[in-house]
């Protein structure tokens, strides 16, 4: 098969040591404190958009293009659904998810694929161990090599495999980018980010990835939230709303977010992106400039709680101590927001 090939091409000046103003502009929104010490800080972008798609409220940039990375799963999931996927609430959930390899995660995707008339040997995402770390440490323990279905995207690659089924594409260049499937997904991301894919990459599950903006990424998840019964986007919607555990699992945040919170959509990415719905159809988009996932769960909680969003699963977004000798002496807290 074709691998996917990198397609992007700078759309904005970039800064003198090459890097995009959505990045180099951003903000200090989080501040990592030991004992009343600033310690390190935290850069990042975040967009908030309104029920009309508009911006409402934006920290740095709104209109760089970034790649969401699995925070564009639903989106994708939404394509598959477009196209003639029809799948039960929690695999479409699993669809849409960045699973963390539990016994249920690996059997719904093999539930999947056995739908279709596939198996597990026709999934083309990475072999890594499950991320859940019983389940994890279980592998170790007993020598199991790495396995697609365990890697957090064999959800998202099965329903791909079950979409090509039903459309009768090619199952075996369903990554490629020029293949139908990724077409239709092309196109979804720009119907509901009311943008062009701004590049195409190829993501850590070997599928490709499609560069949107914060904006345009809140947009979207906007529209998911607030969609009305009987259409798609309120099918995928409402698949993450009723099962958050196959969207992630057992202590993610991400699915206490959705469990805890009525009518509220998310979904986390790779290189710390976070995007979340309200049912109102406002839309809110997460960048850290850095990377690390520490400090998205804690900017996006304070962002919601300045939106007037109450959770009862901000205390595990926010819960993030600094220690000394094992004991609490800091946190790392949301400032400027």
């Amino acid at each position: 098969m074709t691998t996917p090939q990198p397609t992007h091409q700078p759309t904005q000046p970039l800064g003198p040591d090459g890097t995009p103003p959505v990045l180099a502009d951003a903000p200090v929104l989080a501040h990592l404190v030991r004992d009343g010490f600033i310690e390190s800080v935290h850069r990042a972008a975040v967009v908030v958009t309104a029920a009309d798609g508009s911006v409402e409220r934006a920290w740095g940039s709104a209109d760089e293009p970034i790649f969401p990375r699995s925070a564009n799963k639903p989106v994708q999931a939404l394509a598959m659904v477009r196209a003639g996927l029809r799948l039960e609430p929690r695999l479409l959930a699993l669809a849409c998810s960045s699973h963390s390899g539990e016994p249920f995660h690996q059997a719904a995707a093999a539930d999947i694929l056995a739908g279709a008339g596939l198996t597990l040997d026709d999934l083309q995402n990475t072999p890594t161990l499950p991320i859940d770390a019983v389940e994890h440490d279980r592998w170790i323990r007993e020598g199991l090599a790495p396995e697609s279905v365990a890697q957090n995207c064999s959800g998202k690659h099965a329903a791909m495999l079950a979409t090509c089924v039903v459309n009768g594409w090619d199952t075996t260049t369903y990554r490629d980018p020029a293949h139908p499937l990724q077409r239709a997904i092309a196109a979804t991301i720009e119907d509901l980010a009311g943008e062009p894919v701004a590049a195409t990459a190829v993501d850590g599950c070997g599928a490709p990835v499609m560069a949107i903006s914060l904006a345009g990424l809140a947009r979207a998840f906007g529209r998911l939230a607030a969609a009305a019964e009987g259409t798609p986007e309120r099918e995928i919607a409402d698949a993450m709303r009723s099962h958050p555990d196959y969207v992630g699992g057992t202590g993610r945040d991400v699915t206490a977010l959705m469990a805890r919170t009525p009518g509220l959509v998310a979904k986390d990415g790779a290189e710390s992106v976070y995007a979340v719905g309200l049912a109102d159809g406002r839309g809110v988009a997460v960048k850290v400039v850095d990377g690390t996932p520490r400090a998205k769960p804690v900017i996006l909680a304070a962002v919601l709680r300045s939106l007037g969003v109450d959770s009862p699963a901000y205390e595990q977004l926010e819960y993030s101590p600094v220690l000394g000798h094992g004991e609490p002496v800091g946190a790392l807290v949301a400032v400027g927001i």
